[in-house]
């Protein structure tokens, strides 16, 4: 038996409520569904690595061009359990593809497994293209082709155990490509990743922010996006754009009711480096931003500098040494853990490592562990609060207060 999903058909009324699927990364589930609330969009379930939501078109169009956190959205078309490959063919041969992809279209499939019917991705998707394919060209005698590359229509192919999701993948390009990003260093931050640091450290537009080990820039461009109101799809394709149901002008005041805010005079957002040449490339992917103006970018060594202002809020993200030998990077975070007690009291540090070892010479006590991944990595981010005089003054002025 296959399950439609209700409000999926492009054959229905634009503004029937649709469940989507919005996925992200580890760790980003309670951000993501916070973005979701500030958009109006009320009916959410937090899941792993994804947000379900119950949402019209438009919302579907705000949540592509709107959220930092989220990597795609996901349309459901049907769901049905296959115990077999040819039980997976003939289950997806079911579906009216004519309402989903046309003949002269290209198309691509993005698979995941966690199965042990199932245990290769690609199979799946292999045979889930061959039904798709055979239908059309039993239908017409041609079939539509493939582009892995730059699809006109991206299937997303999902099979837990028995159970098969079958859905269109509106984004496409996934949500982290903003488009800035040309130049980079070595080990760049993903850009949904960078924004989701930002939102868990809780960091505001207005507030002080100081990224000292910058590198590409993505976490102080990240934050000056946001605080110019800046949507990070704003200058990006959408895979639903290629959709039959796609409303143009729906669409384009979307994008219309946007409201860029002006750069501030003098920028709170600072970002550092030792390396005169990231500091170039950061620059340089902050104009692509359009947010240039925004950031106060300084050729510096955190080591020897100071906070930018008093109470400043610091996000970084740090060499983790993973091509050094476990305990190398010692000396390293020991540094990092001296310079934020002399230099930065009356600050709050946040620093992402997946060197979990090494971070703790740091020598601070962590008030807030998050676990994470950078990549594959499995990471902790991590929140110090620097006091301006000792932690026992601080809590004796507490208390007299």
């Amino acid at each position: 038996m296959i399950h439609f999903f209700g409000g999926q058909s492009f054959t229905e009324g634009k503004k029937a409520v649709a469940e989507y699927i919005i996925k992200t990364l580890y760790g980003l589930e309670e951000v993501l569904e916070q973005e979701l609330h500030q958009l109006g969009i009320a009916e959410t379930e937090r899941l792993n690595r994804a947000v379900k939501i119950n949402g019209s078109l438009d919302d579907l169009y705000r949540c592509n061009l709107m959220l930092r956190t989220a990597l795609s959205v996901l349309s459901p078309i049907a769901g049905f359990y296959a115990h077999h490959e040819n039980q997976l063919y003939k289950r997806v041969q079911r579906i009216n593809w004519e309402d989903y992809l046309s003949l002269h279209q290209t198309f691509a499939i993005n698979s995941t497994t966690n199965s042990q019917l199932f245990t290769h991705s690609k199979f799946a998707a292999l045979k889930t293209k061959d039904a798709i394919v055979d239908q059309f060209r039993d239908k017409y005698g041609e079939r539509p082709s493939i582009d892995t590359r730059n699809p006109d229509v991206l299937i997303d192919l999902h099979i837990s155990d028995k159970l098969v999701t079958l859905s269109l993948d509106s984004s496409g390009t996934t949500l982290d490509r903003r488009g800035y990003r040309t130049e980079r260093t070595e080990a760049p931050l993903n850009e949904v990743l960078a924004a989701g640091l930002l939102a868990l450290s809780g960091w505001t537009p207005g507030k002080p922010l100081l990224d000292p080990m910058c590198g590409s820039g993505t976490i102080a461009i990240e934050a000056a996006m946001k605080a110019a109101g800046m949507p990070p799809g704003l200058n990006r394709h959408f895979a639903f754009e290629n959709w039959r149901n796609f409303d143009e002008e729906k669409w384009r005041k979307t994008k219309e009711a946007v409201k860029i805010n002006p750069a501030p005079e003098t920028p709170v957002i600072v970002a550092r480096d030792a390396d005169p040449h990231a500091l170039r490339l950061a620059r340089s992917n902050a104009r692509r931003a359009g947010v240039e103006e925004w950031i106060c970018f300084e050729n510096a060594n955190f080591f020897s500098s100071a906070a930018p202002t008093p109470g400043c809020h610091v996000v970084m993200n740090p060499p983790y040494g993973q091509r050094l030998q476990p305990g190398s990077m010692v000396d390293f975070y020991q540094k990092i853990g001296d310079s934020l007690k002399s230099n930065y009291q009356g600050s709050e540090a946040w620093i992402i490592s997946s060197n979990l070892k090494d971070l703790k010479f740091v020598g601070l006590r962590p008030s807030r562990k998050i676990k994470l991944f950078n990549g594959s990595l499995e990471c902790r981010f991590q929140k110090y609060e620097l006091y301006a005089g000792s932690r026992k003054n601080k809590d004796e002025s507490r208390d007299e207060g």
